[in-house]
């Protein structure tokens, strides 16, 4: 199965590919007000690339429940610096966490190759126009209602079933505003809208994800629902979030999107190794 993503190209199965996670917000759950000034950032992302990863996931906009929308002026200040200083120094694929086609156009032109739209139940379709353009990777994600009210009751029938039919249909859409499915990576959302029952119903489900054909990518990194599961605070996460990685991996997933880089890698190598999916020095 192939993923093309401008000059990027990944065959699966292969080894796990590790998204650090690089938030130029004010307001992110995790590491909000970290990364703000440019420099910082691009150093952040310098070191993400050096503990092991394979594509550098920038966002200007925090989609924490609740979290307030943020202009596309401000947006653009904050992401435009970082994806163009990072395309000249690292050869890793710049991402962007954006829901605005004007900054995914714009972060396409500075040097991104993969946009990562939570957004993907969008009725315009500017951004998948631009992503396809460009020939760009594309994250098509699913989310029941707005960062504003994603966690306010969400209901379903059959959670797994329901995010599958998203996919199928939302590929449908891509392709007919010209996104090849070579360019799409799809992710579940945990936390996107689901309680905690959801998000371990879709963990235990991703096997019947990965039969969609395309690679899964996962973000499940320090998440409210595993600070709920252990009354753990977001920087205490780290274990359970590489336990659910390594759980996913088994079940077949590829593109693994976590602030712990250094740790995830290790235990992803770790599993490659005993399973003879990657060799040793």
């Amino acid at each position: 199965m192939e993923f093309t993503a401008r000059q990027h190209q990944w065959v699966f199965p292969r080894p796990a590919v590790v998204m650090g996670i690089l938030n130029v917000t004010p307001d992110s759950f995790s590491d909000g007000g970290c990364y703000l000034d440019p420099e910082r950032a691009v150093a952040r992302g310098e070191e993400l690339v050096a503990e092991g990863a394979e594509v550098i996931d920038i966002g200007g906009e925090s989609t924490r429940p609740g979290a307030a929308p943020v202009d596309e002026a401000e947006e653009l200040r904050r992401v435009i610096p970082v994806v163009r200083a990072l395309a000249a120094k690292t050869r890793a694929l710049i991402s962007v966490d954006t829901r605005k086609a004007g900054v995914a156009r714009a972060a396409l032109e500075a040097g991104a190759g993969l946009i990562n739209d939570i957004e993907a139940h969008r009725t315009d379709p500017e951004l998948w126009k631009a992503v396809a353009a460009a020939g760009a990777g594309y994250v098509l994600m699913h989310m029941q209602g707005t960062p504003g009210t994603m966690q306010v009751n969400p209901q379903y029938r059959d959670v797994v079933g329901e995010v599958a039919a998203f996919f199928e249909e939302r590929m449908r859409c891509l392709e007919h505003s010209g996104v090849q499915r070579e360019q799409v990576l799809l992710d579940p959302g945990i936390g996107f809208g689901k309680t905690l029952e959801h998000n371990l119903a879709l963990l235990r489900g991703l096997r019947v994800l990965s039969s969609a054909g395309r690679p899964i990518l996962l973000g499940v990194s320090r998440k409210s629902f595993i600070g709920r599961l252990f009354g753990a605070e977001p920087d205490q996460r780290t274990g359970a979030s590489v336990a659910c990685a390594l759980w996913a991996a088994d079940a077949g997933v590829g593109v693994f999107r976590v602030h712990d880089v250094a740790q995830t890698v290790q235990a992803l190598r770790m599993r490659e190794i005993l399973n003879h999916q990657t060799k040793t020095r």
